[in-house]
Order: structure tokens, then C-alpha cells, then sequence
């Protein structure tokens, strides 16, 4: 535990001893604000965040890759993981640590957008439920995107190629749930496999949550991806040691 927690410490403070952390939480807080009350919120004529939660997952394929693409490609470039590896830190201690400091990165991200919650509750009554459960669902999304981009950065030591990968990756996650695309495969795909890729979209499940209900096959798709990814990430890596 203390391992993880020194591991831990040290990546968060690593994202506020550098200026791009703060042009991070900028860039985030002004195009979400941006994507949310441009004139289609006003049109709606309801004081809600679902425009908010409805742009989240195609503005997270890119915010949560470029904070995760540093997590191990840095590591690897500079030579400090040749260093990290001597010390009395396991591999999986090391890629807990380094996804759970910026998977809070995230949430103070999202935290710093309570303005848009005053916001539309000055305007008007909304749902305390629906926003609760739709702040839940993008958390839970963050970190299904950070774990996928934690594996990318263990596999290579180019920043720009780990973003790039894990953007391609979270953009297929993402834009395979969404009708559109589902109503073209259907053209020349079975219904089950439609189904079946439906059903492993990021933007099914998170709508899902974000109407209100945490049914147990939603929370535990999210579990199950950060899981799976994490577990992919500590492998690369301890191949990568053992060479």
C-alpha cells in the first residue's frame, strides 16, 4: 500500500508542477461549457445538463487520451522507468498508481464543471437524480478511456503514437453504440453481432446510466474494461521488465 501511494503521489503532483495540466482543465472547461451552452441549449428550452453528458464521450476521446499518453511513454523515453523498476514497487503497484492519480486528475476535471450545475439550477428545476447518476457514468467513462490510453502508453514511447492509437480505439468504443452507425451495419450484419457490437460500445452503456438507472450489466461493463485494459498494460510491462 505504501508502494502504491508513493507511486500515486508522485504522478499527481507530477500533473500540477507542469503548465500542462492547467491548459488541460482550460481547454476542457471552455469546450464543454462551449458544447453545452451554444444555441441548441437554449432552443431546448429545459434547464438540464443532457446536452453536457451528451457531448462528454466524443470530447473524451480526445481530452483522456492526451492525459494519458505521458503516463508511461514519458517514463520510457527519459529512461525513469529502467529507474522505477529497481525500486521495491511491484508492476501492478506502479500502473494502479500512475491510472488511479489520473483517473482524480479527471474528476477535479469534471468537479470544475459545478458552475454549469448552479447554472442550469438557477434557470430552472432539473432532475438532482439524472445529474448525479450522469456525473457517475462519466467518471466511470474516464476511466474506461484512461485504461485503454494506459495501454497504449506501456506499448509505445512515442506520445503522439499513444494518442493517436488510443484515440482510434476509444472513437470505435465510442461511435459503434451510436445509431447511425448501428443502422449501417445492420444493412449487411446479422442482428445479433449488431447487437453484440451495441453492446460493447461505450456510448450504449453510458446513455444508459446517464437516463437515471444504474442497472449492475452498465457498472459492470465499465468495471470489467478498466480491468481488462489495466491487466493488458501490467503485462506489456512485465515483459518489458523482464527483458
Amino acid at each position: 500500500m505504501n508502494s502504491f501511494l508513493a507511486v500515486f503521489k508522485r504522478e499527481l503532483k507530477g500533473y500540477f508542477t507542469t503548465p500542462l495540466a492547467y491548459v488541460f482543465l482550460v481547454i476542457f472547461l471552455f469546450f464543454s461549457g462551449y458544447l453545452t451552452f451554444r444555441q441548441r441549449f437554449y432552443e431546448m428550452r429545459q434547464a438540464d445538463m443532457q446536452t453536457f453528458f451528451m457531448n462528454l464521450p466524443l470530447l473524451f476521446v480526445f481530452m483522456v487520451p492526451s492525459t494519458a499518453m505521458r503516463l508511461w511513454a514519458e517514463e520510457r523515453k527519459v529512461g525513469s522507468i529502467e529507474l522505477l523498476f529497481t525500486l521495491p514497487v511491484t508492476i501492478t503497484q506502479a500502473v494502479l498508481g500512475k491510472f488511479f492519480a489520473a483517473w482524480l486528475f479527471l474528476g477535479i476535471a469534471l468537479a470544475l464543471t459545478f458552475p454549469m450545475v448552479i447554472t442550469v439550477s438557477y434557470l430552472g428545476d432539473p432532475d438532482v437524480g439524472l445529474i448525479v447518476t450522469g456525473y457517475i457514468g462519466s467518471m466511470l467513462m474516464a476511466g474506461g478511456f484512461l485504461a485503454i490510453g494506459c495501454f497504449f502508453s506501456a506499448v509505445s514511447k512515442n506520445q503522439v503514437i499513444s494518442f493517436v492509437l488510443s484515440v482510434v480505439a476509444c472513437a470505435v468504443l465510442v461511435f459503434a453504440g451510436m445509431p447511425t452507425t448501428l443502422n449501417y451495419l445492420s444493412g449487411f450484419l446479422p442482428g445479433g453481432l449488431v447487437g453484440a457490437i451495441e453492446g460493447m460500445s461505450f456510448q450504449t452503456h453510458f446513455e444508459s446510466i446517464q437516463r437515471g438507472v444504474l442497472k449492475f450489466q452498465d457498472l459492470s461493463y465499465f468495471v470489467f474494461l478498466m480491468v481488462g485494459w489495466i491487466a493488458a498494460c501490467t503485462v506489456i510491462l512485465d515483459e518489458r521488465k523482464a527483458k
